[in-house]
């Protein structure tokens, strides 16, 4: 019996997460499940799932009369976003599921593998930020990637050796504007930004999807995860999302992993292997799929991709300044006080204005984080 920690569980890959639980429950048991600000959402899990421990990370939430219902269960709740790596430390568990939104996962990712606990990681950016501490902590199997893609990945490596790869291939959907020119980009509105084509994601990395931002944050976590170096790492657009990526071998041989376009595949593999479980969804029916395409990506119209890549390239504190100007270009955009175009203008201006350190502690990255937002809100402040 596996005991589970939910960071993140209000979420929809939380929701994902609790639906295969529901489908396992001989095999694992929720001992704490986290929430930002939904708590009308945390109660109901928390009644169906009794966990030991819940968190929420806004204060502000804390005079609630609703969570005093939590009391009444027997569950103990903290507060404030300390409180995500007290939970994350839980001794009763034994996996933590990293589903938070942002570079504030990164300090429960470190307490998970500090306290020598299995990681199922969906917050990418825990590594895009942080994967010069967090990979160290690591053992064999102890960080499992969430990421359809990444998953994807470490299951086309089962029995395979890295030296052997020539190449990682990460498919990319190309979001809702794949087809777009740089002009059309810049009449982008919100609701069609949030229209992804084959996945049903938060508003976050739907965003970061359109933008491809997203897969320029997958480029840099595989290349901590996996140990390439960027010349080996390669994007790829099919917009039919049935292959989650391919690994190429030096002799010439690609594997690629395909499956369905639905989270809960890689969610229960993180939680399952080395076993596999029985499929929460209706398998492919190849009969149907039609054709498989594929195209280079139009880096030239979104340049988050090239970005990303080019910060992950120049490495140390370079990343951190990435995600952090990305986080409020986005928020920006979702709240109408951006256009889509000014979210990949900023981030380049973040980057420029940045002078590279080496990573060297938590302190560090959460000060160059906090030191980021505050010079990109003044960028935007000035573009209103």
């Amino acid at each position: 019996m596996m005991n589970l920690v939910i960071l993140g569980s209000t979420g929809s890959i939380g929701r994902q997460a609790l639906d295969i639980v529901r489908n396992n429950l001989d095999s694992i048991r929720v001992v704490g499940l986290s929430a930002h600000t939904d708590v009308e959402r945390l109660l109901s899990q928390a009644r169906e799932f009794r966990p030991h421990v819940v968190t929420i990370s806004d204060e502000a939430c804390k005079g609630d009369p609703r969570l005093a219902e939590l009391g009444e269960m027997g569950i103990r709740v903290i507060y404030g976003p300390e409180a995500l790596m007290a939970i994350a430390r839980l001794s009763e568990a034994d996996c933590v599921l990293n589903a938070l939104v942002g570079a504030v996962g990164l300090f429960a990712s470190y307490a998970t593998l500090e306290s020598g606990k299995r990681l199922a990681l969906a917050n990418k950016e825990s590594l895009v930020v942080g994967g010069d501490l967090l990979m160290p902590l690591a053992s064999d199997g102890q960080l499992m990637p969430v990421d359809s893609e990444h998953g994807a990945i470490f299951q086309c490596l089962q029995g395979e050796q890295v030296a052997d790869v020539a190449r990682l291939w990460l498919t990319c959907s190309g979001g809702p504007f794949r087809s777009y020119t740089r002009e059309e980009l810049e009449h982008a509105t919100c609701e069609a930004t949030l229209s992804h084509p084959t996945w049903h994601m938060g508003r976050k990395i739907t965003v970061d999807s359109a933008t491809l931002m997203n897969k320029g944050l997958e480029v840099i976590e595989a290349h901590h995860l996996f140990g390439l170096d960027y010349d080996h790492i390669s994007v790829v657009v099919h917009p039919q999302s049935c292959i989650h990526s391919m690994v190429e071998f030096r002799d010439g041989s690609v594997k690629a992993h395909l499956g369905a376009t639905d989270m809960r595949i890689p969610i229960q593999y993180a939680l399952s292997y080395p076993q596999r479980w029985k499929a929460p969804v209706e398998p492919l029916d190849f009969t149907r799929i039609g054709g498989l395409t594929f195209e280079a990506p139009d880096t030239g119209t979104f340049r988050c991709l090239a970005l990303a890549v080019e910060a992950g390239r120049a490495g140390g504190t370079c990343p951190a300044v990435l995600n952090a100007a990305n986080e409020v270009a986005v928020d920006a955009f979702l709240h109408g006080r951006c256009g889509f175009c000014d979210i990949d203008n900023v981030i380049e201006t973040a980057l420029g204005a940045h002078s590279r350190e080496a990573v060297s502690s938590l302190e560090q990255l959460r000060e160059v984080d906090l030191r980021t937002r505050t010079f990109t809100r003044s960028l935007l402040a000035r573009r209103v």
